[in-house]
C-alpha cells in the first residue's frame, strides 16, 4: 500500500456504515476493541486509508481498499469513523 496525500476536509466524521455507495472516504479513527482493530488493520482499514463504499445490503458492507474488496459486518463498520472526500471543482 502506498501513501497518498490526504486533503484537509471540512466535512464531519461519520461512521463508515452511513456512507453512500460510490462515495470515497478517508479513515480518520477506529474505535473498535483490540481484536477488531487488529482485523481491520490486517484488511488495510487504518487511520489515513482511502476507501470507496461499494455495496450496503443492510447487514454487510462492502468497501474497496485499494484494488481489494472487503466485507464488513455493519456493527464493525460503525466503529470506523470516516471523512467524506470532497470532490475537486472542475
Amino acid at each position: 500500500m502506498h501513501n497518498t496525500p490526504q486533503p484537509v476536509s471540512s466535512s464531519p466524521l461519520i461512521p463508515l456504515s452511513l456512507v453512500a455507495c460510490g462515495q470515497w472516504v478517508w479513515v480518520r479513527d477506529v474505535t473498535a476493541d483490540a481484536k477488531s482493530s487488529h482485523r481491520l488493520h490486517d484488511l488495510g482499514i487504518v487511520r489515513g486509508a482511502r476507501l470507496r463504499m461499494v455495496q450496503d445490503d443492510g447487514r454487510l458492507i462492502l468497501v474497496a481498499v485499494g484494488d481489494t474488496r472487503v466485507g464488513l459486518a455493519r456493527g464493525l463498520a460503525q466503529r470506523v469513523r470516516v471523512q467524506l472526500e470532497e470532490e475537486s471543482a472542475a
